[in-house]
């Protein structure tokens, strides 16, 4: 390790401040400025730092990861997601890499739950409606719509989020779960009454889907026209996962044609850019990426960053490497 280790951070997390305090002999450096860290400034930046703090939202590409050979030796991601960084090339540069999971769970199915009863009632639509003048008073079929108790759940995606998420809608709201992921999981069988199934007959059956599964290339468009055309008359898609695992425009499409009831979605594939197709549409929620948004989880997601660098800068074993 360097004699003076530098840490070169992408922007300011939570809990960064303690690098200081437990290494005093680091040097470290933040970038603060306003908006995103280009790729291009972040290759100049960051030459030459043996630790790099990110997020989701920086691109670590195998050019980049031999751009700071042989110098950098752990990234640390501000995420539990890690499709950003191209982990076989950290390999390759034997460069460490850590992630931040198990702390957002709670927050994030909050969202997905949030999200599947705002599709279901309508809310955030019927919240337009009143701010802008057009309600008139109590009509017996007016802004009608579904109801989540006793309604069948698809949860794509077996994980720690999809589990509580699951957990919720059948214990709080009597709600029948399929399930499809690579690996049946006999507890949520016995203990949710899952029914692990094909990714066709959880889309044609389910009254709302909730995408809990990473990002890969085996998941990058699952959510394409196809499976949007099997899936359940007036059911409602709900993704808190990654964007680019639904094809947006064929989402819109779906959407605009009637096949879906509503969609809930707080990720999108080229972020912060949300397609026009869907900024005009009535029967879609969309959020600006805050599955993991409570001071709580913040805190708590810098913590296990920090204490990643920490770690690895006092020689001791990465408590949640990704390589």
């Amino acid at each position: 390790m360097d004699a003076v280790p530098r840490v070169f951070a992408t922007r300011e997390i939570p809990g960064l401040e303690r690098l200081a305090e437990a290494l005093p002999e680091a040097l470290l450096e933040v970038f603060r400025g306003e908006g995103e860290l280009g790729y291009e400034e972040l290759l100049e930046r960051g030459q030459g730092a043996s630790v790099l703090v990110c997020s989701v939202t920086d691109r670590i590409d195998r050019a980049l990861l031999e751009h700071f050979a042989p110098a950098l030796r752990l990234v640390a991601t501000f995420a539990v997601g890690y499709e950003n960084i191209d982990v076989d090339a950290a390999r390759e540069c034997s460069v460490r890499v850590s992630h931040t999971p198990g702390v957002l769970t709670e927050a994030t199915a909050e969202i997905a739950v949030a999200l599947i009863l705002d599709c279901a009632r309508r809310l955030s639509e019927g919240d337009r409606l009143v701010r802008a003048g057009g309600w008139t008073g109590f009509s017996p079929g007016f802004h009608l719509g579904r109801s989540v108790y006793g309604s069948t759940l698809g949860i794509v995606g077996a994980g720690r989020i999809g589990r509580r998420v699951a957990e919720t809608l059948h214990r709080g709201f009597g709600c029948q779960i399929l399930a499809h992921s690579r690996n049946v999981r006999p507890d949520w069988e016995r203990e949710l009454g899952a029914r692990f199934v094909s990714l066709g007959e959880l889309l044609e059956s389910s009254d709302f889907v909730s995408l809990h599964c990473p990002l890969t290339p085996e998941t990058h468009h699952l959510i394409d026209a196809e499976a949007l055309e099997g899936m359940k008359a007036g059911a409602c898609l709900v993704n808190t996962a990654r964007g680019p695992v639904v094809d947006e425009a064929a989402l819109a499409e779906a959407l605009v044609a009637g096949r879906l009831a509503a969609a809930g979605l707080d990720v999108f594939a080229r972020e912060p850019h949300v397609p026009p197709e869907l900024l005009g549409l009535e029967n879609v929620v969309l959020l600006p990426h805050i599955g993991s948004a409570t001071h709580a989880t913040r805190a708590a997601m810098g913590r296990l960053c920090v204490d990643s660098v920490i770690d690895f800068l006092s020689g001791r074993e990465l408590a949640h490497p990704v390589v």
